[in-house]
């Protein structure tokens, strides 16, 4: 067993681990305020600039199950510094896309390199800090992380501003280098033990045709007209066959890709259903919000980050609290306050109007955080509890693939849902606008009356039904959320005690 590093060396470790670890979360969220101006540059719809998004997210997913194998077989530092490698140059091909296609492209590329950064990171970080100060490098690691939401939406907004949206990725270049660099500098002669185990091919075979057919048929769907279109539903079979057989030939695997048994545990069953969803449905708002900042409210790239931002605050003093004191409360009562705040802030942002201003706006986006403190750490320790310590890994490691799904599907299914309900709220509203409203011929009058004569006054009355029918969309998106955040409190409380518990800070 290796000797625990010490001094500047642990500094400088902690340094480039952690700054691998951002640069990952950074490029999960700071593509968010993006999407608007990468849609417009590459002549694309807002709703297929989120493919930008989703196909970083499911590749990521994917490749996550086969971290521990290429792990074993590679030794953990070596992968880390050549997935950090591969990551900064495939963010620097993105930034070099000429259109959407190669964008999307070059997401998938970088998404797949990249699963293995974030669980690496922490494994390396922990491995190398002394037994009584594993808390303080996890705290470190997880503060880390979550500054990734605070940073992504600003410096999204920032560099979108001001430069062009390529250099959301062009950061990555001189970060990712000094991380590979530095980290192999330290632990190069430190590697991990390697070993050839076996791999299950048709298992990875399977889950990348059945999640791959799965998420390009929730991004083409509404632009394709769902089950009107050959293309989808070929999509939708594949899906069906190949998650269906994926199922089976997992059950009966001696080395599953995916180790399904684990559902047998009620609290692993419990914890992970709820994290999915509960992601899903946060990560589809964290699209939805900025989107409708820059294309209805007139918002700049800028201005729609730091309304998106406000999230982070909180969870970034409290997380490392929570992981600290969770121990002496039952795990159900916080995660519940955590799916309260989530629920009492998407109820407050169901009440948005067209008038709102910027304040209103980042006021429950604020209190928001209190949801992400008291949700992911508590939530976490509920799928590990009562798990064998040779199966914790694994536990991990299918969780956080299936929270990863469920921001990928989350964003998809949100986009598709807020077209929908615009449509809805747009026939409806224009059904009133005809020379019988007596309302919609004064309004047309007065408009008259300032100037806006003929067919500007109709364009201009249509334009404020279009934003209008939005902001109703946008509402229900936001009203859907909240008693989806309900069910899942609810959820929680079948999860099973004793709990196991994460310290954050301390031992």
């Amino acid at each position: 067993m290796l000797t625990p590093l010490t001094g500047s060396r642990l500094v400088l470790l902690t340094i480039s681990l952690s700054l691998g670890i951002f640069m990952n979360v950074l490029d999960a969220s700071i593509a968010n305020v993006a999407i608007p101006t990468i849609a417009g540059d590459l002549a694309v719809s807002a709703d297929q600039g989120t493919w930008v998004i989703t196909s970083f997210a499911v590749s990521q997913a994917i490749m996550l199950p086969i971290t521990g194998w290429l792990a074993r077989r590679f030794g953990e530092v070596r992968l880390f510094v050549l997935s950090t490698l591969l990551f900064t140059i495939t963010s620097v091909l993105c930034g070099l896309a000429m259109n959407l296609s190669m964008l999307v492209f070059f997401r998938v590329l970088q998404g797949a390199v990249s699963g293995p950064m974030i669980p690496l990171s922490q494994s390396l970080l922990l491995a190398n800090y002394s037994h009584e100060k594993k808390g303080l490098a996890t705290g470190l690691w997880t503060m880390t992380a979550v500054v990734g939401p605070i940073c992504g939406p600003i410096l999204g907004g920032v560099i979108t501003d001001n430069y062009t949206w390529s250099w959301i990725f062009y950061i990555n270049l001189p970060i990712g280098i000094f991380s590979a660099v530095c980290t192999w500098l330290l632990l190069g002669k430190r590697e991990t033990p390697t070993a050839k185990s076996p791999i299950d091919y048709v298992g990875l075979m399977l889950l990348t045709i059945g999640i791959g057919s799965l998420q390009i048929l929730l991004d083409q769907g509404n632009d394709l007209d769902w089950f009107h279109s050959n293309f989808i539903v070929i999509l939708a079979i594949l899906s069906v066959v190949a998650l269906s057989f994926l199922v089976i030939w997992e059950l009966t695997e001696k080395h599953p890709v995916i180790d399904l048994s684990l559902f047998k545990q009620r609290n692993f069953t419990i914890g992970t259903i709820a994290i999915t969803m509960g992601f899903m449905v946060y990560f589809g708002n964290v699209v939805i919000l900025p989107l409708w900042l820059q294309t209805q409210m007139g918002y700049t790239p800028t201005w729609a980050g730091l309304a998106a931002a406000p999230v982070g605050i909180l969870p970034f003093f409290l997380t490392p609290l929570v992981g600290l004191y969770m121990g002496r409360f039952d795990l159900r009562l916080i995660i519940s306050l955590g799916f309260i705040a989530f629920a009492g802030t998407s109820f407050w942002q169901a009440n948005f109007y067209t008038d709102v201003g910027y304040l209103e706006i980042i006021q429950p986006r604020f209190i928001q955080g209190l949801g992400l403190a008291f949700f992911f750490t508590p939530l976490i320790a509920v799928v590990i509890s009562g798990m064998p310590p040779e199966r914790m890994a694994s536990a991990l490691g299918l969780s956080n693939f299936f929270r990863i799904l469920g921001g990928s599907f989350g964003t998809s299914l949100s986009v598709t849902l807020w077209d929908r309900r615009e449509a809805f709220h747009h026939s409806r509203l224009v059904e009133n606008v005809n020379a019988f409203n007596p309302i919609s011929t004064q309004t047309v009058e007065q408009l008259q009356g300032i100037g806006f004569f003929d067919l500007k006054s109709f364009e201009l009355l249509v334009r404020t039904v279009t934003n209008q029918a939005f902001m109703l969309a946008t509402d229900d998106i936001f009203w859907l959320s909240g008693c989806i955040f309900i069910a899942l409190l609810a959820l929680t409380w079948l999860a099973k005690p004793p709990f196991s518990t994460i310290k954050i800070a301390g031992e």
